[in-house]
């Protein structure tokens, strides 16, 4: 059997230093398919994953992204050489449990996580199940596409779960990878949109793309992408009576919220992770049509390990991207 070997950005151990690696591993086996990765997109749950104290699987390659198909399995159907596919942040899920029959499949209890349970995609080849790849448009550009399929997918799944009509309010806490995305699909459905950020050089590039970066109060929903704790409660404070706080960003800490207020108030709190196949479906859609456009940056593999630190501070605005 022939040997692949591959260059990949692995994290050694919870915790531990993450470092572009070489690594073999035999063609795949049944049910499998091997990827040519075109782009991968830098996330933040490849930061949350680094930082956990414990881990499912380590050695551990890193992150998602979208590639072609170099080779398929044994029993391996609907996928050919060439075609394009996309590896996500959800892998495997048991196709039975009520939430993967009421397409919520995301909520599955026992999924299994590219990056996490599974070894990653951020390499020059990728082994993945079949069953867990997702189509991707052969037409949009690798380094547009990658992000879709993490940052615009759970973008748009959060602001689904807003269920927010056309003239409604919502406040986007970061605007990162995930948050500029938001933007776009937020105001591509008539939407009012404000964004809240430390950073006065991403309030200037939201303001540039049309965003209210004033004085927020008074608005219908809040979605918080970042993962500081202390951007929940600023925006649960501006929501108005029966408004909808949206969480998104990944951490380990804890948060307070007053108790009375979100009764009296009857505040609705979400948290949102990911979104639908339709909704991917969706992404994909906006983007053939020009109404979404990822800011990206595109880097090599061997600046993944320094460019997941500058992400940990929150640099660079857009969304790193590593190209193949």
């Amino acid at each position: 059997m022939r040997s692949i070997h591959t260059r990949a950005a692995v994290l050694a151990h919870a915790r531990g230093p993450i470092s572009v690696e070489s690594l073999h591993f035999a063609e795949p086996a049944a049910g499998e398919v091997l990827l040519r990765m075109e782009a991968c997109g830098l996330c933040h749950s490849d930061l949350f994953v680094a930082g956990l104290e414990k881990l499912p699987l380590a050695p551990l390659t890193l992150g998602q992204g979208i590639g072609r198909v170099a080779g398929v399995g044994p029993g391996v159907a609907g996928w050919a050489a060439g075609d394009r596919a996309g590896i996500t942040f959800l892998g495997t899920t048991c196709g039975t449990c009520e939430w993967c029959t009421a397409g919520r499949e995301r909520f599955c209890p026992k999924q299994t996580n590219f990056g996490y349970t599974l070894q990653g995609a951020l390499g020059n080849y990728a082994l993945a199940p079949a069953s867990a790849l997702v189509r991707v448009p052969a037409h949009l550009p690798a380094a547009d596409a990658a992000p879709l399929c993490c940052a615009g997918w759970t973008a748009y799944g959060a602001l689904r779960e807003a269920a927010l009509a056309p003239g409604q309010s919502v406040a986007l806490f970061g605007y990162g990878g995930l948050g500029h995305l938001a933007l776009q699909i937020a105001l591509h459905q008539g939407l009012r949109a404000a964004v809240s950020d430390p950073s006065e050089e991403k309030l200037a590039l939201a303001r540039a793309a049309g965003a209210d970066t004033g004085a927020l109060r008074n608005m219908d929903a809040a979605i918080v992408f970042t993962a500081a704790p202390a951007a929940i409660p600023q925006a649960f404070r501006l929501l108005r009576r029966n408004g909808t706080l949206i969480l998104v960003g990944l951490a380990v800490t804890s948060y307070e919220l007053p108790l009375v207020d979100t009764v009296l108030k009857g505040i609705t709190i979400r948290g949102s992770y990911l979104g639908s196949r339709d909704d991917l479906a969706a992404v994909f859609a906006l983007a053939g049509d020009g109404v979404l456009r990822p800011h990206v940056h595109t880097h090599a593999l061997d600046e993944a390990p320094a460019l997941l630190d500058r992400r940990r501070r929150g640099e660079p605005p857009g969304r790193a991207v590593i190209a193949f």
